[in-house]
């Protein structure tokens, strides 16, 4: 069943893998981003949603910003050693394990995205169809419900959406063809103990990225 979501917000960051400490975002929304999106809205075992395509609907507006990060973390290692031991530490002292990071990241974003679900039989109850989810859905997005807030890429950048029957015009700064080159197109999670990721050649024609399809060839991993 395709669904067409309009989702729009101040800031944005589709945070590029290859980037190990500084946080750069790819040039527009990715599909696991627009797949996630979505999962806040309604997610449900017996269904998958599938990205088909995302409009680009504003130009794309850059900005970078520096700011203090904890680099620590309380590993569970270090925690079960506490809970075996009875004494211990479980605490980060801020002040001391501050650092600063930047991060570049878009603003003034709004996207529409064009996708389906798919059922999941093995998943599924026996009442579970396809007419069900599109309702429960469609009542979700029209009531603005969600499971947690949707965001646009990092969950410090919250969302707005609402349904959308025609998508916006081009930006004029977004006609044309632009090659964007390799996006992550999702984390594949039955392919080993630890997630793949997949990705694909993304090519941006007059602000429509078309997002292929799992066994198309196109997608590589």
């Amino acid at each position: 069943m395709p669904v067409r979501l309009e989702v729009w917000g101040d800031y944005a960051c589709f945070t590029r893998p290859e980037m190990k400490v500084e946080r750069v975002s790819y040039d527009v929304m990715t599909p696991s981003a627009a797949r996630g999106l979505l999962e806040a809205i309604y997610w449900h075992p017996g269904l998958c949603w599938v990205i088909d395509r995302i409009h680009v609907c504003a130009p794309i507006q850059w900005m970078n910003f520096r700011r203090n990060e904890v680099k620590a973390t309380v590993s569970a290692a270090a925690a079960r050693t506490v809970m075996n031991r009875g004494a211990g530490e479980l605490w980060i002292a801020t002040p001391e394990q501050i650092q600063q990071r930047a991060t570049l990241l878009l603003r003034d974003v709004r996207y529409v995205i064009d996708a389906h679900f798919e059922l999941v039989p093995e998943k599924a109850a026996p009442g579970d169809n396809t007419g069900k989810f599109a309702d429960i859905i469609r009542r979700r997005i029209e009531r603005g419900q969600f499971y947690h807030q949707p965001c646009l890429g990092c969950r410090e950048f919250p969302a707005h959406f609402r349904l959308c029957e025609t998508p916006p015009p081009c930006p004029d700064a977004l006609a044309g063809e632009r090659d964007l080159g390799y996006m992550l197109w999702d984390l594949d999670y039955a392919a080993a103990d630890t997630p793949q990721p997949l990705f694909f050649r993304a090519i941006l024609r007059d602000g429509v990225l078309e997002v292929p399809a799992r066994g198309s060839g196109e997608v590589m991993g």
